[in-house]
């Protein structure tokens, strides 16, 4: 299990898989939400992230409810010896050319790109990682960690990243919960799971 996530750019001999959310709400240089999600995907190839999977497109309400129009939602993976940090870095320099802009948290947004998990790793401890997955939803809202935190705290609280990852990583076992993303997916509301449609 990797404790460290801030050390050197690369890993030799420890390729792993990655894998980032993307979704948009607002239209970008590319082109309206879809096409920005497609952009996303091609940039991330382009920087070297050789995508190996790659789940449809979803539509979605904005969370929270009302807080925007819908998204369009998608999951990737690739394998990379890259550190996390050195992923996060690739996946902020994307966003920033096609027009990321961080005012509100959980605002409306051309494009997020989020690092969902690297293979096993848990960052930057369990113990942290705990503290943000389990953190009030009012917390949540105002709150944001100073470090990279992995998996992704949330997670296992998002239909719109379970049902796509479940497509091409159904079996992706989360390191601290002990469930796979399908196990996750089962434990969410159905009310949650029906929101999140495929775009045709």
């Amino acid at each position: 299990m990797i404790n460290n996530c801030k050390s050197v750019s690369r890993e030799p001999n420890r390729q792993k898989h990655a894998w980032v959310a993307l979704g948009s709400n607002q239209s970008s240089e590319a082109g309206g939400p879809a096409e920005t999600v497609a952009r996303a995907i091609a940039l991330m190839t382009q920087k070297g992230c050789e995508i190996q999977a790659k789940s449809q497109l979803f539509g979605n309400p904005a969370f929270p409810r009302g807080s925007g129009p819908d998204y369009v939602n998608a999951v990737v993976g690739f394998q990379t010896d890259w550190t996390p940090s050195a992923i996060l870095e690739v996946l902020h320099d994307i966003e920033e050319t096609l027009g990321r802009e961080r005012h509100i948290r959980w605002g409306s947004r051309s494009v997020d790109l989020d690092l969902i998990a690297v293979g096993e790793a848990v960052c930057p401890d369990a113990q942290t990682q705990n503290h943000w997955r389990m953190l009030p939803l009012s917390n949540q809202m105002t709150e944001t960690p100073d470090d990279l935190i992995l998996p992704h705290p949330r997670i296992q609280d998002r239909a719109f990243v379970l049902i796509p990852m479940a497509e091409i990583a159904p079996d992706w076992l989360h390191p601290t919960l002990g469930k796979t993303v399908l196990q996750m997916l089962n434990d969410l509301r159905q009310q949650d799971k029906d929101e999140v449609r495929p775009i045709q």
